[in-house]
C-alpha cells in the first residue's frame, strides 16, 4: 500500500471536483492539516472516510488504495482487444483470476479506545500475509489535565509486552493535550496478520514525567472491530 500514491490520488480527486483542502476537510469533519497530510503521503484517512469518499465521488475503495482510476476503453478497437484478452484469461483458468484478485484486495478493521479517558481514531488494513496499522488521532477526554510536563512519550504495544512502534518523545515543557495533537502511528508491513489479533490484542501507553519527577502513566486498551475476513 503506497501512502504517497494514495495521497496524490486524493489531491487529484479534490482538484478534479474544484474543492480546496478546507472544503474537503469540512466535508469529512477533519482539519485542513489532516487533508494536507493525506495528500503528502504522511498519513492516510480512516477506513470509514475512505469508504465514504468512494461513495461520494463514485469510485471504488480499491481505486483509492491503488491510487489510480479505472482505465476505460472508449473505442471499438480497444473493446475488441479487451475481449481477446478476457478470452485468453478464461482459457488460462478462472482459478488464476480469483488468485490474482485475492492478492489485490484489502480488508479493514477499525481501531478505537475502550477506555473512557481517551478517544482514538485508527484502522488496520490487512490481507492474508501482512497487516498495516494507522492511528491518526488520540484525544484526551478524561477531564482537565493542564499540567506542564517535562517529557512525554507514547508507545504502541501488543498485550504480551512486545513494542510495535514508538512516537516522537517530547522533552519540552508541554501539556498532554498539546502533545497528543502531534501523535500518530504508521506501521506498514507488520509481521502479524489479522488472525493473530483479537479485541484486546493492542494497547497504547502514554508516560509523562512532571517537573517533580513523578511518573504519570496512561494505559489505553484498543478495540479492533469485527472479525477477520480472509
Amino acid at each position: 500500500m503506497d501512502a504517497e500514491k494514495i495521497g496524490k490520488f486524493i489531491k487529484e480527486l479534490r482538484m478534479k471536483n474544484n474543492m480546496t483542502q478546507k472544503e474537503l476537510a469540512d466535508k469529512y469533519n477533519v482539519t485542513f492539516q489532516a487533508v494536507s497530510k493525506w495528500e503528502n503521503g504522511i498519513n492516510l484517512p480512516d477506513v470509514s472516510l475512505i469508504r465514504q469518499m468512494s461513495k461520494d465521488f463514485n469510485i471504488s475503495v480499491e481505486n483509492i488504495l491503488d491510487g489510480n482510476y479505472d482505465n476505460k476503453q472508449n473505442n471499438n478497437k480497444n473493446k475488441i482487444i479487451l475481449i481477446i484478452i478476457l478470452a485468453i484469461v478464461i482459457i488460462i483458468g478462472i482459478a488464476l483470476i480469483f488468485k490474482f484478485k485475492d492478492k489485490k484486495s484489502f480488508d479493514f478493521k477499525t481501531i478505537s479506545a475502550t477506555c473512557d479517558e481517551f478517544k482514538v481514531t485508527g484502522s488496520m488494513a490487512y490481507d492474508k500475509n501482512k497487516s498495516s496499522i494507522y492511528i491518526s488521532q488520540i484525544n484526551y477526554c478524561g477531564g482537565d489535565d493542564n499540567s506542564i510536563y517535562e517529557s512525554i512519550e507514547c508507545n504502541l504495544y501488543e498485550t504480551n509486552g512486545n513494542k510495535i512502534s514508538s512516537c516522537k518523545k517530547s522533552e519540552n515543557n508541554i501539556t498532554l493535550e498539546e502533545y497528543l495533537k502531534e501523535v500518530e502511528f504508521k506501521v506498514d508491513n507488520y509481521e502479524q496478520t489479522c488472525t493473530n489479533f483479537d479485541d484486546d490484542s493492542l494497547y497504547l501507553e502514554i508516560k509523562a514525567i512532571s517537573h517533580e519527577h513523578k511518573n504519570v502513566i496512561y494505559k489505553i486498551p484498543l478495540d479492533l472491530s469485527d472479525n477477520c475476513h480472509m
